[in-house]
């Protein structure tokens, strides 16, 4: 994946909150014994189910560490885990994760790294694998990548260790319904001074010709903006 302007900034900025504040505290080790009480049992991540959960363990927390816990893995089993927030963010193109605590996303200016993480590659793992099934794809350690397209349109590419070095590599392409106009794009710098007319002329002649540029940079829109 690259950055429609080709550049790597590293500025921090939160993607929203990267677990329920009552998740956050847990231990690692007692949210997957959780998690596995979860898929051995075929319930549901619902407060009770998961209150269920860590008292088979010998935990009894509060009501907040309860619904912390449940929400945080409602989203690892069912939504898209601590990347949920970036996805929905209008303007996020990409997401990309390199580490537990190197996620970063495209937002049409450059590669930005966020405050949101995994708690370890485990848990980078289970989401790229889990989303690749999602997508009717394979990814073991017999099929270490994955490239598909999510129901949602969101283009997956996911490589597993020891191709990807050190921790799973994920990268999330996220297609909006909005398109951008001609106007938007030039006002933005994807289309230089001047390119608009000559887009159109091209257009109105019929002529062909070729559209490139960076990743999020709006290439698609351009041929589909000519009234």
């Amino acid at each position: 994946m690259s950055a429609g302007a080709g550049s790597v900034r590293v500025a921090r900025r939160t993607g929203g909150a990267q677990e329920p504040a009552g998740g956050r505290g847990m231990p690692p080790g007692l949210l997957d014994g959780v998690r596995q009480w979860l898929v051995e049992s075929g319930a549901e991540p619902t407060p009770a189910r998961v209150a269920q959960a860590l008292r088979e363990q010998g935990r009894v927390l509060g009501d907040a560490e309860v619904l912390g816990a449940a929400a945080q893995l409602r989203s690892e089993l069912v939504g898209s885990g601590p990347l949920e927030a970036l996805l929905a963010d209008p303007s996020v193109t990409d997401v990309l994760v390199t580490a537990p605590d190197r996620v970063w996303v495209d937002r049409g200016g450059g590669l930005e790294l966020t405050e949101v993480a995994f708690p370890d590659p485990a848990a980078v793992r289970r989401l790229a694998q889990r989303l690749a099934a999602v997508a009717g794809r394979r990814l073991d350690d017999a099929r270490p990548w994955a490239d598909a397209r999510l129901p949602d349109g969101t283009r997956l590419h996911a490589v597993l260790p020891p191709v990807a070095v050190g921790c799973t590599s994920l990268s999330l392409r996220v297609v909006r319904p909005r398109a951008f106009t001609l106007g938007e794009l030039v006002a933005a710098g994807t289309v230089p001074p001047g390119g608009e007319g000559v887009l159109r002329a091209l257009i109105e002649a019929r002529l062909s010709f070729l559209i490139s540029g960076g990743t999020g940079s709006g290439n698609p829109n351009m041929p589909s903006q000519h009234p």
